[in-house]
């Protein structure tokens, strides 16, 4: 027999409301600051924003940097006040898109750049903040946009990962709303029962574009393949995460730290489709899973808009027509990173922040043609066991930094040295 859960209560609980998250738009526009604008979150939140401009204002937008174009482009449609880029270099090229975007003697929004641009805009003034930046460095913004007591709606899972501790000691009930379409979709479906009644979650996996092959088999791919996802387009880094999985076992810490459920009673299963984001599963023997075409549209407008849906945020099925939809177990020898991740999340500490660092050296590795395939959660694995168990029980930010910039160097050399005996045993 399932025991009920214990308290604390979780960051995401759609059973309870944040008082700022309750404000409905009949008043007006709500305010909302995109970081990540140029991204796949970005743009596609852009859309929603563009399609409902009486529910939605953007006041600020920030990117890396290296679309400049794009970024005034936005800006410019949407009006907003505030433009940053990640980089100082960008910031003359940026003045220049804007000035070429909104016309001669026309007046420009403020300009910021450097690494704390994101993160002064998350704390400036608004509604609801969408950090849809892609990676680590989504932390500071995560951690200002909750202690200025703004709504986040968050897509940059590793801030979570890397920062639970860190966030879960900042953020109000409800405070968060979940954007990633696996966990905006547990969101929905632990609304048909109380916390007490929740058996398991249940993550759904496309498997990627290598769902079915062995571990020998996954060998020789390269980079090519590994973005070649079959269902989703997505930005090269979240693409090879999909492929090795990484990904989802970021999910899988990610959802426990969001609804506090215990790692034994999250499951990662496969579905090719993906139309089915996830599913919950409730103590009576009920499965109720949170379904639709795949398209980031309708989890964005539920993060931007809640308690309230934006209708026609996204495509519907045609229930006219005939669908397959299949269901398979995770292979886990050939695809070990989910089994890493839940071992990872079970350390705590400042393991998960380790794990996640790695992971993006060994991917970057990978990408540049240094590291097989195989290598990435190999390489990872073996950073997360040199770092140990993680001693005490605080967490600070420089712990979490100290601790990423540890596992990156290290990854690094590990990498390094795979290449060369790769390079030896082809020569």
């Amino acid at each position: 027999m399932t025991e009920p859960l214990a308290e604390p209560a979780p960051l995401a609980d759609p059973h309870t409301g944040y008082p700022a998250a309750q404000q409905t738009v009949h008043g007006g526009p709500r305010d909302i600051v995109i970081l990540g604008s140029t991204g796949s979150i970005g743009t596609q939140a852009v859309d929603v924003v563009l399609s409902n401009p009486d529910r939605f204002r953007v006041t600020a937008l920030s990117a890396g940097g290296g679309q400049v174009e794009l970024l005034a482009d936005q800006a410019y449609r949407l009006g907003a006040g505030t433009v940053a880029v990640a980089r100082d270099a960008q910031a003359g090229a940026l003045r220049e898109a804007l000035r070429a975007r909104y016309g001669a003697g026309a007046e420009l929004p403020e300009v910021l750049a450097g690494p704390d641009a994101a993160t002064e805009l998350a704390a400036s003034p608004c509604h609801t903040v969408l950090n849809g930046i892609t990676g680590s460095i989504g932390l500071r913004p995560t951690l200002a946009a909750l202690e200025a007591g703004h709504v986040l709606a968050l897509a940059n899972k590793e801030s979570l990962i890397v920062g639970g501790p860190l966030v879960k000691a900042l953020a109000k009930p409800g405070q968060i709303i979940p954007v990633d379409s696996e966990h905006s979709a547990l969101f929905q479906a632990l609304m048909g029962g109380t916390r007490a009644e929740v058996r398991k979650l249940l993550v759904t996996a496309s498997g990627g574009p290598f769902r079915g092959r062995s571990r020998a088999e996954l060998a020789a791919v390269t980079p090519k393949d590994a973005l070649a996802h079959p269902t989703w387009a997505m930005g090269p880094v979240i693409t090879v995460n999909s492929a090795t999985l990484v990904n989802k076992g970021l999910e899988v810490i990610e959802a426990h730290l969001l609804y506090d459920i215990p790692f034994e009673r999250i499951e990662v299963v496969v579905h090719p489709q993906s139309y089915v984001h996830s599913m919950v599963e409730f103590t009576d023997g009920s499965t109720i899973a949170q379904c639709g075409p795949p398209d980031m549209r309708l989890p964005i407008a539920l993060g931007l808009g809640w308690p309230e849906r934006v209708p026609d945020s996204g495509p519907v099925f045609d229930w006219r027509k005939a669908m397959t939809w299949e269901f398979f177990p995770l292979d886990d020898t050939a695809f070990p990173a989910v089994r890493l991740a839940a071992h990872v999340g079970r350390l705590g500490g400042t393991a998960p922040a380790v794990f996640n660092a790695a992971n993006e050296e060994c991917v970057d590795a990978f990408l540049a043609g240094g590291l097989p395939f195989n290598a990435i959660v190999d390489t990872v694995a073996a950073v997360v066991e040199e770092h140990g168990t993680p001693s005490g029980t605080g967490l600070t930010l420089d712990d979490v930094l100290d601790a990423e910039g540890w596992a990156r160097a290290r990854a690094r050399e590990l990498a390094e040295d795979a290449r060369k005996s790769t390079a030896e045993d082809r020569a």
